[in-house]
């Protein structure tokens, strides 16, 4: 098969290891990671953009690295082509195999951030995404001096609390290594994990996902297939995404 994928950045090291070793074609192109952090129908515009760009009677599908992403994917609709994207809430689905086994891990360690190589190399949302994601719009981007400059040390305190320390319910972050970055990665993580005083944990991460998805294995229980001319919706149960 000739295949097209159009994936987040945030995938960037594990994609690229699964199209190497693809038996198929597959010719990439990534978007930059923050398009989820942007207002709502933002994310699927941009993505059905580069879906509308890609030639007629060229590939035999497109394949999407993503997630659901906060309903980034809802509203998409499929051109010529079939449309193949992951049944899964997030990246970490992903990451960690599939959604079954995120759903445990979640569930039994609160309070976690998950770090990938991505994460800790593109997970800076920078440039107009970062000028137009709602963090910005709302003002949870914004400095505690700043605040207080404007409202005062006890309202600046509240705001801050309120809206801009997004990681306060927070406590460790889980390095979750898949296999294709260097060792130096962990050393990483570890500096991350000391400038917020959180504690690290480690969990395999697991290609299986992400080698279907690239490898053609698209069974229904865990990717969803558009037909040409159907459009992408977020359903709420296990399946996640459906036409």
């Amino acid at each position: 098969m000739i295949l097209k994928l159009i994936s987040c950045e945030i995938f960037y090291r594990e994609m690229c290891a699964a199209v190497a070793k693809s038996p198929h074609r597959v010719d990439i192109e990534f978007l930059p990671k923050g398009l989820h952090d942007l207002p709502p129908g933002e994310m699927p515009a941009r993505v059905q953009e580069v879906i509308d760009t890609v030639p007629d009677d060229t590939y035999d599908a497109i394949l999407l690295g993503y997630g659901l992403c906060n309903n980034g994917v809802a509203g998409i609709t499929a051109r010529t082509c079939p449309l193949i994207l992951p049944r899964a809430h997030d990246c970490i689905t992903l990451f960690l195999g599939s959604r079954q086994r995120y759903r445990e891990i979640f569930d039994a360690n609160p309070g976690t951030y998950f770090l990938t190589s991505g994460w800790l190399e593109r997970g800076e949302t920078s440039g107009d995404l970062a000028d137009l994601s709602v963090q910005q719009q709302l003002g949870m981007n914004r400095s505690m001096e700043d605040l207080i400059d404007q409202y005062g040390e006890d309202n600046a305190k509240y705001l801050y609390e309120t809206l801009c320390n997004g990681t306060k319910n927070y406590s460790r972050f889980m390095w979750i290594p898949m296999g294709v970055e260097p060792e130096s990665m962990l050393q990483a993580a570890k500096e991350k994990t000391a400038e917020h005083d959180w504690k690290l944990e480690t969990v395999p991460g697991d290609m299986q996902l992400i080698n279907d998805l690239i490898n053609g294995n698209w069974n229904e229980e865990n990717f969803l297939a558009v037909p040409p001319g159907s459009t992408i919706q977020a359903c709420h149960n296990d399946r996640i995404v459906s036409y």
